[in-house]
């Protein structure tokens, strides 16, 4: 018990020492701080617009049965491809990752070994489809592969165009 009590008393007698070099740091950190503070920044005044679109359609809100259906007479009149078509495999590159590479025929059928970008080799005859457009090919021939895309106008509607992918000549014939 007579330990506890001088330990109790050593620690005790330490807090009692000389705080003089603490209150001359207080003393010049209060005379070199400045207890101004700043004025807040004025705040620009408020421009009140009057909401004008409460007589249009809500974002939110699905729109009237009769928009749509005239929205799909005008466009009943179109080309559209077909939404019920399956894709082929050829369809998720775009025409400039395809390349030509060569034929080959059989029986009076020809046709065209096309390298994607993934570096597959695909055979195409007239009929199939490729590239991101819906091209589907009309002619194949030992040079080239024509094929008729269907391109968005950016009014709902389609418009056919012609593209032509032209062999690759390989670096070792020059």
């Amino acid at each position: 018990m007579k330990k506890l009590a001088l330990i109790t008393l050593v620690l005790v007698s330490g807090c009692f020492d000389d705080t003089t070099d603490l209150s001359a740091h207080l003393q010049q950190v209060k005379a070199t701080t400045t207890s101004q503070i700043d004025p807040m920044p004025e705040v620009p005044p408020f421009n009140h617009y009057d909401y004008s679109a409460f007589n249009l359609r809500s974002p939110f809100s699905l729109p009237k049965p009769e928009v749509i259906q005239q929205k799909i007479q005008q466009m009943s009149g179109c080309l559209s491809p077909d939404p019920r078509r399956r894709k082929q495999p050829l369809e998720k590159f775009a025409l400039g990752d395809i390349t030509m590479r060569g034929t080959m025929g059989d029986g009076g059928i020809l046709w065209a070994l096309v390298e994607a970008s993934d570096f597959t080799l695909h055979r195409v005859a007239i009929g199939s489809y490729m590239g991101l457009f819906n091209g589907h090919i009309i002619e194949v021939n030992v040079k080239s592969v024509k094929l008729v895309e269907l391109t968005p106008d950016g009014a709902g509607c389609w418009v056919e165009r012609e593209t032509v992918i032209k062999i690759a000549l390989s670096k070792s014939a020059g």
